[in-house]
């Protein structure tokens, strides 16, 4: 399943050590749990959550530049998913969590390919 989000999440550097900011983090994180809600009305979710999954979040910015993959773990993405019962949960035990970074000036987005693993 994949996912497309016509945005890129903001970084973790904006809310790491600033109290004040919780109020706008957490408005932030409810937006993009809604902008996840929405974009899997547009696929086949699965009948009960991925016990296990390969979680693939490519980030196509809008403008070029360095970006640290730690500042964009996927915070705001793989909670909804867990919410919204795509995955059982996401611990170590049930994510393998790939992080990518590309550009894409005309259309920044975020795509999230998510494949259950079967043991």
């Amino acid at each position: 399943m994949t996912i497309t989000i016509p945005d890129t999440p903001p970084s973790n550097n904006e809310f790491m050590g600033n109290s004040r900011n919780f109020n706008i983090y957490r408005n932030l994180k409810a937006q993009w749990h809604w902008l996840i809600k929405a974009a899997l009305t547009k696929v086949e979710k699965p009948k009960t959550p991925y016990e296990k999954a390969l979680v693939e979040i490519t980030y196509y910015f809008k403008r070029r530049g360095r970006r640290d993959p730690d500042n964009f773990s996927g915070k705001m993405l793989l909670d909804p998913l867990v919410r919204e019962g795509v995955l059982i949960d996401d611990s170590f035990d049930n994510v393998e969590l790939r992080l990518k970074g590309n550009y894409d000036k005309e259309n920044p987005r975020t795509e999230i390919k998510i494949t259950e693993i079967k043991e």
